[in-house]
This record gives C-alpha cells, structure tokens and sequence, in this order.
C-alpha cells in the first residue's frame, strides 16, 4: 500500500500541470539506473557489468592527487565498500581515466568545453576521458551515481557509451546565511554534495557572517575570518565550484546600518538602505567589497545583488523631487560604479537588473554585468541587442514557513508561497521553456532565501532540481529527478521518502494556516515597502487565542475552541496529528535505513515533532475547554469538589503543553545546532546586537535566536492564563471549602 500511495502521489504529481507536455523517463532510468544530472548523451549497449575489487585504475601521466582520481577511490570506499587500487600487469579489469582535450565536442564555448567527458563501459574496460581535469571530474561523479547494487548485492554498471556536457555554463546554488551561521563542516559537506550534482556556482550570501577588517564591527560575533573563508573558497575550487561572495548593498543592509557608527549613511533615516547621495555610503561598500574580495582569492565573480533597491535617490542629500526616473538613474550610477570598482579587481559582476531600473536605463549599464534574472520582454529585448547574459532564477523557496513547498499543493497558493503545481515542477518549465530561451542565459540561479528561517537541509530537494535542469532542460520528468535525488542523497535502501517530503509539506501548511495574523503589539510599523515611503508599514504576528477563562461565582466563561473557525482547526488537527504520526514512523524507519545523509533526516524529524506538538496544542485547547465546560456543569449541580478536579485538569493540560513546548524546542535546537552556530550567539565577551530591519520584517529576524520557531506559541502566553486560572480554583475551592492541592508550575528543564 505504501509503494501504491507513492505511485499515485507521483502520477497526480504529473497530471497537475496539464498544459505541459508529458515527459517519459530516459532510457537509463527505464534500465534501472540513475544520476543527476541526466547526461546529453546516452547509448546503451547489451547487459551490465559488475564491478568489484578485481578492477584497478590507470591513471596514466595525471598526478595522484588529481581530484578525480581521489573522488574515485574515496566515493567507492565510502558508498560501495569498494577498495579501488592501482592496476598493474595481472589486472584484468580497468578503469581507465585521461585528459585529452576536444574528446567531446560541445561547440565554441570553452567553458563548456571544459566540463565535457567521455564514458565508455564496457565488459573489461572503463573508459572515461575528460575534455579537462573538470571535464574528468563530472565524469566520474557520474561513474559512481550509476553503480547500483542488483538483487544478489553485486555492484552493476550498465554497458554504454556516454557524452555529457552542460546546456548552461554557470549553475548557481544559494546559500542564504543572513539569519543563521554554519558550521565550516557543514559548508564544506555541501559543497561534496554540489559537486556531486555538478553545481559548479554558490552564491554565498555572507552579510555579516563575515568579519570585514575594514569595519570589524559590522561582523556578527564568530563571523568567518579571512582565512576560514578562503579555506572554504579553495575547498570549493578544487572541485570545481567558484564560492561567489554575494553581498547585499545597497538594500538590504540593516545588518551594517544597525550600528550607530553608520547612521548618518541611512537613507532618510532608514536602517534598510544606505544613502546613495552620500558618498561614504560607496566609500564603505566598496571597502566591504575589498575585504571579501582578499578572502575569495581564485573566485572570477562577484555578485553585487542590487536587490530590492526601494528608495535609491531618496534623502536630503538627493537632487529634488524624488521622481521614478531619479530612482532608475540612482539605481544605474550605483551598478556603473560597482562594476567599474570590481574590474580593477578583476572580477565580473553578476547584479538583479530589475525594479527600480526603467527599460529604456538598460543601456546606460556596462554590457558586461549579468543580470541574475530573466525580466520582463522590455528588459531582455535591450539586454540581448547590448549582448548581456542572465542567469535563470527560480526559487526553491519564498515565504513558506517550516518547510517549503517543492510538490503540488492541489490548491491556490500563489505569492511567495510558490506556484500551485509546486516549486520543483515551476523551477524544470522555468528553466527548461519560456521566455528563458528569449534572452541569452549564462547560466541559472536556485534561490533559498533564509527570510523565513527554514534549515538549509529542507533545499536539498530543491537545489537537485536546479543542478539537473541547468545541465539538461527539458528533461527528464521532474518525478524521474525526485526518484534520482533520493537514489543518491539517501541510499537505494531509503523508502517512502516522496510520502515523507509530502507529509513534512502538508504539515507545515497546516501549521502555518491554523494561526491567526494579528497586528504585531511586539514590534512597531516600518519605514515602507516597495511602493513607497509609508506605504504598507503595518507589521503582522501570527498568535492563537487562550482558551475561555472561567470566572465566578458559577464557573462560567466563553469557550473558543469549540465552534467557527477554531472548531474546524480542531478538527482538521486530529487528521493532522493521525498523518503526523505515520510521518514519523516513516522519519525513524529511514534514518534507520538510510545509507547516508542521516542527518538531513535528523533535521525533518526535529520538524515533523515541532508541527506534532502544534497539532497536539489545538487538540489541547479543546480538551482544556472540555474540562472547563464539566467544571462548570459540576458547579451548577452543587458539586464543587468535582468542578475542582475538572479545573485542576486543565490547569495540567495547560501545563503539560507549555512543557512539551520547552522540550520540543530544546531538542530542535540541539538537533539545528550540529551543523550551525547558535544563532545570535556572543563569542569571547562579544554580543550580538539584534536590530529590526525598518522596512523589511523578515520572520527569523524577529527574535536574535532560534525562538522565532515558537514566537506564535509564546505569544498566547498560556502560562499567564494557567496563573489567571490558578486564582480561579483557588478562590473557588476557598468559597466551597473544598482542599485543593498545589498547583504546579510548568517544569522548564534545560
């Protein structure tokens, strides 16, 4: 049943997006065999080969420390148990590995050129020949996705002859690390795993996870050093991928403009965004620049971002008035500048050529930047006369809370929570058709953005489906890619793992509908949005109500959770609890199973009991109401020693909630915190300064640590109403003379 619940979750999967035509699986995968991502060209022969330890490799004239080589032997040891040695004379069976440049032609690009290989595999020999040592490299990233045990547990190879190389030369994969630090073991595991998929781009959006020696302060306490982040930059290059520095200027920028010592560079007063007007604002974003420029030596690139640039040309310093055309060439003398600075460093400019540029400002800018992202037709028509490439963005993740949402929702969403069929089925038809092949890509862009806080662990699904799109679009399926991408981020061992990322969805869109969006008490209005100053300032928190509060004489009170929209949340919880408990079970079953990436496992599962104890806090209020309602009933037919046990069992309930709360969250924050700092940490004497951004009110920005997961629970203050009650009992147990014994407060264990 689980395996046809799978099945027809991925068929309805297909189904949903009906104006696109239906895409059949490749013929490698039909044969049992798969890799990410799927090659250019494929021919496959008569039967499959084992390989064991009778097979040896020949390197020729390349060094033993060439990557590929020690990627080879390592990734058989580590996946397949498989001891690889030198071949020698009585070595029947050969991996052969070269360079030779021109073995596959890919046109006139050389930089795609580079990436090409050649596998040829065949019953004795293993062919695999690189257009260059990157070339070699994908080359044998796929040699060791392909291998996959049969049913007597020999590792199998199909016989084929393969030609690979990428449709897109720069495929981008974002680590957004605004509101979270990870560890340097972290960064490095994930640039494993983006090798393996052939990324060969991160954007590493610091802020101010980096120390910038120019101005020390604005580095967060523990902040990477020059050193840690060259070690991660040199770790990335030697498999292929450019660690791009992506810094936010000059929007975006409360993590620098928090500080006193840069509030006169504050646009009109606005910690978001500096004064463009002000020449110290270029002075020190470009002593920014410089700093991470000397900590990302061998990087090409440097993303400037010019993201969301609200009020370019707003403040006294600005010519007057402030006009659309003012912005735009605000906008456009900003972008000249930071190209013209990053040149002398010798550095290409990637920049999101959009809103508040004008269309006809387009050619006022340097044709040499890349745009991040594919505009409207106005944009690209210009952009394509001028000879400018754009990357192909899409996002694997917006606005969604918790989790984000990568299958069919099979209902509206829209906005920033993703497209109805889902994000990973948008990101293959955005990549893939549209008016990406208008414009003249260089490459594409798989946004996370970490606005809502969600672990990095939760886009791995997603950034799979960027890195298979940006080497092949338009094939194949995107169920075949889910299919590949838990084949090799899991183990072949792995099991219901569609139904796990589906639950984990449908769990956190329950939790995130069953709040209610209140005007925040707790945080005050901001500075606007892009529509202008003081337009849409009002800032939201999600809350629930507390339960009914009885009040004497007759324990009377107004129950909540019992009819309207808090009824039905009730009892849309119960079928959420009976999912989320099947969602576990299957949590357990797979990080017992799993051959690899347990930890990502460890992660869902820290969520799956975070929206666990949501579904149990709803179900909670109901049944403290319930208890509420006997006392009263209880107190109507004169029993009060009744009516006290009932208000004592609520008064628990309520307690139990709070605790089960406090230990959730410990344990999510223990289990976050393997692979990143904590959040907001002080580090040798140093603290954190934590300062809203005036204009944007990004959701794990509302508290300095992780409790911005809990910050809607807390908000209701049960433990206020369970001491409002505790006066109840005990003026209506001391009126009826009925002993009641102490009332206990939530026990907070650390």
């Amino acid at each position: 049943m689980k395996f046809r619940a799978s099945v027809l979750f991925l068929l309805c999967a297909i189904n949903i997006a009906t104006a696109q035509n239906i895409q059949q699986p490749t013929d490698l995968f039909l044969r049992g065999y798969s890799v990410i991502p799927t090659p250019q060209k494929v021919e496959l022969q008569e039967g499959d080969i084992e390989i064991n330890e009778s097979w040896g490799y020949d390197a020729g004239d390349l060094t033993p420390n060439n990557i590929a080589i020690r990627t080879l032997i390592e990734g058989l040891k580590e996946f397949h148990a498989l001891n690889l040695k030198p071949a020698n004379r009585q070595t029947r069976n050969v991996i052969r590995l070269a360079v030779v440049q021109g073995t596959v032609k890919t046109g006139n690009d050389a930089e795609l050129g580079q990436q090409g290989y050649r596998l040829k595999i065949a019953p004795d020999l293993i062919q695999l020949t690189g257009n260059a040592d990157q070339g070699l490299f994908y080359g044998v990233q796929t040699l060791l996705q392909l291998l996959r045990p049969d049913p007597r547990g020999r590792l199998m190879l199909p016989a084929s002859n393969i030609e690979d190389w990428p449709r897109l030369q720069l495929r981008f994969l974002h680590w957004d690390t605004k509101h979270h630090q990870d560890r340097m073991e972290t960064l490095k595991r994930y640039l494993d795993w983006a090798a393996r998929f052939k990324v060969n781009m991160i954007g590493f959006e610091l802020e101010d996870k980096f120390e910038y020696p120019s101005n020390p302060i604005i580095g967060a306490p523990g902040a990477f050093t020059i050193a840690e982040l060259q070690e991660i930059v040199k770790y990335g290059l030697e498999r292929f991928i450019q660690v791009v520095p992506q810094i936010q200027s000059p929007a975006h920028m409360a993590y620098v403009l928090k500080h006193p010592q840069f509030a006169h560079l504050r646009a009109d007063g606005n910690n978001y965004q500096v004064d463009l007007c002000n020449e110290e604002s270029y002075k020190l974003i470009f002593q920014m620049y410089d700093d991470v420029i000397k900590a990302t030596q061998g990087v090409d690139y440097f993303f400037v971002s010019t993201d969301e640039i609200y009020y370019a040309g707003i403040g006294a310093r600005c010519e007057q008035p402030y006009t659309p055309e003012k912005h735009s060439l605000k906008w456009a003398e900003f972008a000249r500048r930071a190209r013209d600075f990053l040149a002398t460093r010798q550095r290409k400019m990637l920049a999101w050529v959009e809103y508040p540029l004008l269309p006809e400002h387009v050619r006022m800018l340097p044709s040499d930047i890349i745009d991040g992202v594919i505009g409207e037709a106005e944009y690209v028509k210009t952009e394509n006369e001028m000879g400018m490439r754009q990357l192909a963005y899409v996002s694997m993740q917006g606005a969604e809370l918790l989790f984000p949402n990568h299958l069919p929702a099979f209902m509206t969403l829209g906005g920033d929570l993703g497209p109805s069929e889902g994000r990973l089925k948008s990101a293959s038809q955005t990549i893939s058709t549209g008016r990406v092949w208008q414009a003249n890509p260089i490459g594409v862009f798989g946004a996370a953005w970490g606005d809502s806080g969600l672990h990095s662990e939760t886009f791995w699904l997603g950034w799979s489906i960027v890195a298979e799109y940006g080497w092949t679009p338009g094939t194949p399926p995107v169920e075949q890619t889910v299919t590949e991408f838990i084949n090799a981020y899991y183990g072949p061992r792995a099991t219901d793992m569609v139904e796990v990322y589906r639950g984990l969805q449908m769990q956190a869109r329950f939790y995130e509908r069953s709040w209610d969006r209140v005007i925040s008490i707790a945080r005050g209005p901001g500075y606007g949005n892009s529509d202008g100053k003081g337009i849409g300032t009002m800032r939201f928190d999600h809350t629930l109500p507390q339960p009914g509060l009885p009040t004497m004489p007759g324990l009377r009170f107004a129950p909540v959770y019992t009819a309207g929209r808090y009824g039905k949340l009730v009892e849309d919880a119960v079928r959420s609890a009976q999912e989320n408990t099947v969602l576990e079970h299957r949590l357990y079953q797979n990080m017992a199973n799993a051959d690899r990436n347990r930890y990502n496992l460890e992660v869902f599962l820290s969520l799956a009991k975070l929206t666990g104890h949501h579904n149990r806090l709803l179900l909670g209020m109901k049944e403290i109401e319930d208890n509420l309602r006997a006392a009263r009933e209880q107190a109507e037919k004169n029993s009060p020693e009744v009516a006290v046990g009932r208000l004592v069992s609520a008064y628990d309930l309520a307690r139990n909630i709070v605790e089960e709360r406090h230990r959730t969250f410990r344990d999510l924050e223990k289990a976050w915190e393997k692979s990143r700092f904590p959040k907001g940490r002080e580090v040798n004497g140093r603290k954190f300064l934590h300062v809203l951004d005036d204009t944007k009110d990004h959701v794990a920005d509302r508290r300095p640590d992780l409790s911005y997961l809990i910050a809607p629970e807390e908000s209701i203050e049960l433990e206020k109403w369970m001491k409002n009650l505790a006066a109840v009992i005990e003026e209506y147990a001391r009126k009826n003379k009925v002993p009641v014994r102490a009332l206990q407060e939530p026990r907070l264990e650390n």
